[in-house]
């Protein structure tokens, strides 16, 4: 029998329920001709979670993304939003794993060039800091946190963030990963068309009102779930 434990999420002790763990997925847009676009790929079949679906890079946080040296660290109103129930050190591990993910996932390095490159033992960003970029985290929005229910066999505490197609240093001929096939920049009327997981449908309406009215003062939503009923909050 598996030990009750107790979810903060969920605000009461869930039976055999998964701890959630701490992810972050990126969305860049791109305008092109006046027509915004985002990032997105197809999650390999083989994968156990959300296989096939399309998704925005994205995926868990390593241990070695807090301690990564950046160009400029994320703004005071982002930071502010972020740092809801954790440190200012593990809301910058959250941006930067977002970028990793990016980076391993699409090949794309965002960042600007540097003369001087931090050093580092984790592997993924040795091998990002060989393009002489770092990362500015100054141009990231944070636009909506996600907790996946209770109910799942993989339980994640994702936050969402946003940045202009801008911020791309450099681009890879080929992915790390193979996590994500046939990755590419949709419309949202495109996106809208693909095989979505539910909160990805959430994230492209978000990304589209903010494309469309851009304000720092708007808040951030907040999906979880609370007594095993879907619950929206604003951060």
């Amino acid at each position: 029998m598996t030990a009750p434990v107790f979810d903060p999420d969920d605000e009461k002790i869930v039976a055999g329920a998964l701890r959630p763990k701490d992810a972050a997925t990126l969305i860049l847009v791109k305008r092109e001709d006046g027509v915004p676009r985002v990032l997105m790929g197809r999650r390999h079949q083989g994968m156990a979670f959300m296989a096939g679906k399309y998704v925005f890079p994205g995926g868990r946080v390593d241990p070695g993304d807090q301690r990564v040296i950046v160009a400029s660290d994320l703004r005071a109103e982002v930071l502010a939003k972020l740092t809801t129930g954790i440190s200012a050190a593990r809301a910058k591990g959250l941006a930067l794993a977002a970028v990793r993910e990016t980076f391993e996932e699409t090949g794309i390095v965002l960042g600007e060039r540097a003369t001087r490159i931090p050093r580092t033992k984790t592997e993924a960003w040795k091998r990002f800091f060989a393009h002489g970029l770092m990362p500015r985290l100054d141009r990231f929005e944070f636009i909506a946190r996600a907790i996946t229910p209770p109910n799942r066999t993989r339980r994640f505490d994702a936050r969402f963030f946003m940045a202009d197609a801008s911020e791309i240093g450099h681009t890879l001929d080929a992915a790390e990963s193979n996590e994500l096939l046939e990755a590419c920049w949709l419309t949202f009327e495109e996106a809208r068309a693909q095989d979505l997981p539910s909160i990805t449908r959430r994230m492209i309406d978000e990304v589209e009102a903010r494309v469309a009215k851009p304000d720092e003062s708007r808040p951030v939503p907040f999906f979880r779930f609370r007594n095993n009923k879907p619950s929206l909050d604003y951060l």
